[in-house]
């Protein structure tokens, strides 16, 4: 079981990672909450995982924080929710806002996360309220450094890896720009309203 990695980021997107542990390339997905915590490609990194074995595949999960990983592993311990839904729930929803979130039970901010609907909803509240209590993430700021170019193009690829077509990520982005009044936005702002306006 790999509980951690650390190396060189050789790859980084909002969606997932590649490090290079002692010669080895590890693929590593990722939310766009961990994505803004670690350093630039090419940079030293370690990285949590959750080690997701399937009869198929082996996958591997990776967090910037222990808060994050504990919440990734709540949120596959409820019915119907797998790990490309909760990594989805984690790019839309910064791990201390979902404590809030779930603790408040505010069911409209579950349910605008592509794949999530009200009954799966309900179950994250009612199994998860209690359990979240006992987590206290860190709401600590990391400043975007990129250009707004690249800060789109990040978005629509993340928006692709997630399962939008690129017409819709397009237009989720473009929706979330509009809204913003603004025509640039931070890359974890910019998706997170993009996310949120596929689900109206």
């Amino acid at each position: 079981m790999i509980t951690h990695l650390t190396g060189t980021l050789t790859k980084k997107t909002p969606t997932d990672i590649v490090i290079d542990v002692s010669g080895i390339g590890y693929g590593v997905n990722i939310s766009v909450s961990t994505f803004e915590k670690l350093p630039a490609a090419g940079s030293t990194a370690t990285v949590l995982t959750h080690h997701h074995i399937r009869e198929d595949a082996q996958i591997l999960f990776g967090f910037a924080t222990e808060d994050e990983r504990t919440l990734f592993r709540m949120l596959i311990s409820v019915s119907g929710i797998g790990p490309k839904i909760a990594q989805t729930i984690l790019s839309g929803i910064q791990p201390e806002e979902l404590v809030h979130t779930i603790s408040q039970g505010n069911l409209g901010a579950l349910t605008a996360v592509p794949g999530v609907g009200r009954k799966t909803a309900e179950r994250l509240i009612v199994e998860l309220k209690d359990k979240v209590s006992k987590i206290d993430p860190s709401s600590a700021a990391f400043e975007m450094k990129s250009s707004p170019t690249s800060i789109r193009g990040e978005a629509l690829a993340a928006l692709s890896s997630l399962g939008f077509t690129r017409e819709k990520a397009e237009q989720a982005i473009r929706t979330a720009l509009n809204e913003s009044g603004s025509s640039s936005l931070p890359l974890e702002d910019l998706i997170k309203k993009a996310l949120k306006s596929t689900g109206k």
